[in-house]
Order: structure tokens, then sequence, then C-alpha cells
């Protein structure tokens, strides 16, 4: 008899629109292996005004690509005010009755897995887990409250922050199982104490890790398939490409003080396709400076990342080395598109459990200078072939272990694992 999954993620909305992200490979490589799996999240996009529309009912539904998806209804957030608190309330308090509902028709799961980046979702997962007495894994895709506390959004030890904490540490209590998508995750739960080795009540073995990471398939697939003309793209200079989000956390002035130092380069030209909150000051510094080889390409498709990256020479894995904790590891989706496309990487950030050095893959800077990423360029510029081709290699390698159909196998492992834990608990 095939088990029921319930995929509880309060973003994809957009993966669903998109066709393609971590629950959404999930889903469909689950189904593969003969799961029913069903996606539960909000009717509204992240940071958008559009919505789907629910009518007057709690919630509608969909499927695509044999994914059935819940769109339970939420108010639309722009921002990070209140609006935004609204909308995570509103998911919490209505995925309870979308559930109880959903069951009349579909039946009941088997699992809940349920997924941050809001910690509302893994509380709402928990506490219909233990009601319909099933097990309920918490994956973890951002160390909440900590992000909050790094960005000065709330201070540690304020009531706020101890509240979160507190309901941070009662997820990790509560949850069968936890997945963390870095490595270095679960150095948290020991730096905190919480671990049942140094007296506290969290059982290390039921921690796991799965990183964010690529269907390599529909990678190649899209990369061929949704071309686009870019004269800049078909030149014969050595492509510097950056493609990602333009905010202060991913540092994209940085590459612009390395462009400036290496003005005089002809033959290299740095294109950086995304947009964000520094895009408009990012471009005016582009005109104000003469930087002739700085282009902005601004917002571009989902669906062309895979061909542009085919066309880079390099690629920058850019970030503040201060706005973030990078002691862990890496969690970036770019990071596994940039091994995807078979091509150098150059972190400007020195990461903990880092994955360019175990695939050998790439270069991280150690300062996260200017001056040391213009260096950094210079040196895979001047690579022999061979040596150019075996960086390149072993990224297109290091991505199979972060391919989806791999990285399904390991939830595999942890749904059955918790299935049978919560079945001898019963007896």
């Amino acid at each position: 008899m095939k088990k029921k999954i319930w995929l509880w993620n309060h973003y994809a909305t957009d993966m669903y629109d998109n066709r393609g992200g971590r629950h959404y490979w999930f889903a469909e490589n689950l189904i593969k292996q003969g799961y029913e799996v069903t996606i539960f999240c909000a009717n509204t996009y992240h940071n958008k005004s559009e919505f789907i529309d629910v009518g007057n009912k709690k919630y509608t539904t969909d499927t695509i690509d044999s994914i059935p998806f819940v769109f339970v209804k939420t108010a639309p957030a722009l921002g990070n005010g209140i609006d935004r608190v609204k909308n995570m309330g509103l998911f919490y308090l209505n995925i309870f009755n979308v559930a109880k509902d959903y069951i009349k028709y579909n039946g009941k799961p088997d699992v809940i897995i349920a997924s941050s980046v809001h910690p509302l979702t893994m509380v709402a997962g928990i506490q219909m887990a233990n009601r319909l007495k099933i097990p309920c894994i918490c994956e973890v895709r951002d160390l909440w409250p900590e992000a909050i506390f790094s960005f000065n959004k709330a201070k540690e030890k304020s009531l706020l922050g101890r509240v979160l904490t507190t309901g941070e540490h009662w997820i990790y209590k509560k949850a069968d199982a936890l997945i963390f998508t870095k490595e270095g995750d679960t150095d948290y739960i020991l730096e905190k104490k919480w671990d049942i080795k140094q007296g506290g009540d969290i059982d290390l073995n039921k921690c796991h890790y799965i990183n964010n990471g690529v269907d390599l398939e529909n990678f190649e697939l899209t990369a061929d398939i949704n071309t686009f003309v870019d004269k800049d793209l078909d030149t014969n200079k050595f492509n510097v490409i950056y493609v990602g989000a333009i905010r202060p956390v991913n540092n994209i002035g940085n590459i612009l003080d390395a462009a400036k130092i290496l003005i005089a380069e002809d033959d290299i030209q740095f294109l950086i396709y995304g947009d964000g909150n520094e895009k408009e000051m990012l471009e005016t510094r582009v005109r104000e400076e003469k930087l002739t080889n700085v282009k902005m390409k601004g917002f571009v498709n989902k669906k062309t990342i895979p061909f542009i990256l085919s066309k880079s020479s390099v690629n920058i894995l850019n970030y503040s080395s201060t706005k973030y904790n990078w002691s862990r590891g890496n969690s970036s989706n770019k990071l596994f598109e940039y091994m995807a496309s078979g091509k150098p990487i150059i972190s400007t950030v020195k990461m903990g459990y880092s994955i360019i050095k175990k695939y050998n893959c790439g270069i991280e800077l150690e300062n996260s200078t200017p001056k040391e990423l213009a260096n950094a360029i210079i040196d895979i510029k001047n690579l022999s072939s061979t040596e150019y081709d075996l960086i390149a290699r072993n990224a297109k390698n290091g991505a199979k272990d972060f391919d989806f159909k791999k990285l399904t196998l390991k939830l595999i492992d942890i749904i059955e694992s918790v299935d049978k834990s919560k079945e001898k608990e019963v007896l």
C-alpha cells in the first residue's frame, strides 16, 4: 500500500508556478518511488501581490505533473512588516481546518514533512501529526531565530528573542526527525547544549542532513530549450557571471570593486543577472564610475539560468562575510546550479563544511576583498586548459551527489525510519 506523504511549505506556491524547486522535485521523485505526495502551501506568492483565488473557501487544489497542490487561504504580504506576520499567522490558523477537510476526501497521511522558512509551519505540522498519531519530520532550511539576530531585527536576550529561542527548542524536541540543509547545522544544537550528551533533551540521532540541490536532468534540458539572445554571452570574452538576488547580504558592490581593478583587462567582462533592493544603486555606480566591463542585466526568468551559466567562464558565489554565519556550510540553490553548469566557482567567503573545497571545484577567498577577488579571477583565467577542465569536471561530477534523485533516497530513509519508530511507540 502506498504511503501518503504531506509536504507543508508555506512558500511552495512559487514551485507550483515554476514547476521546479526543492519540494517539487522531492514530490516528483517520491511519486516515482511509489509514494502518494501532496504539497500544502499558501495561496499567495512570496513578495508578490498576485495570488491563487480560493473564492469563499479556505483552500483550493490543483494538480500539475501528477503532484497535487493544496493552496491554503492567506493574505498577500509585501515586505517584512505586519502584513508578513499576518500572512504567516493565517497560514498557521487555516491549515488545521484545511487538513481536516482534505482528510475527509483523501484519507489521512502516514507522515507530515513540515518545512520552514518560518517556524509556524513546523509548529502546525507537529500539532497536526500529534492529533493524527503519525510522525512529523521538521525540515529546518534556515536557522530561526539566529538569522533574525544576525540581521539585528531582534536581540537574542530580549523578550522576543527568548520566546523565539524557546519555540525553536520546542520544535527540535517534539519533531520525530529533523532535516537540516547545511551539514554543520547540528553544531548549533551542540553550541546551545541542547543535546542529550550535554544534559539536554534532543537526540542527535534524529538529526539528518539533506542539502539543497539540483535536478540535473531538468537543468540540462532547460539549458538546451530555454535559450535567449544576449550578445554579451556570445562574445569570446572571459565571462565572469553572477546570477541571483542583489541585496546587502549578496554584497554585489564587491564585484564592482573587483571589476574596477580589472578595467584594463579588455577580454574580461562581468555579467550580473538578478534583481533586488540594491540594483538601482549599483547601476548608478556602473554609470558614474564608467565601469564599461560590467553589464547589469536585471531580472531574468529562472528557466533561462542554465543557459546563461552554460556561457560563463567562471561563476561568482558572492556574499557578505559579516552578515551571515557561514561556519556551518552553504545551502544556496545557486551553488548547485553553478556546479551543474560545469564551470569553476569563486566564493567570496570561506565556508565551513566547504562543498567547493570537498569537490575541488573552485576557489574560496580568505578575506573577501576586491583585490583578492580580482586576483582569483585572473588565476582562473590563466589556468591551462587541462587545469581548467579538471576543475570544471569536478564541479559537474560533484553536482551528481546533489541531484534530487539521490537526495530523495536520503529523504525516503528518514521517512521509513520515523514511520517504524512511530509504529513501535503505538505498540
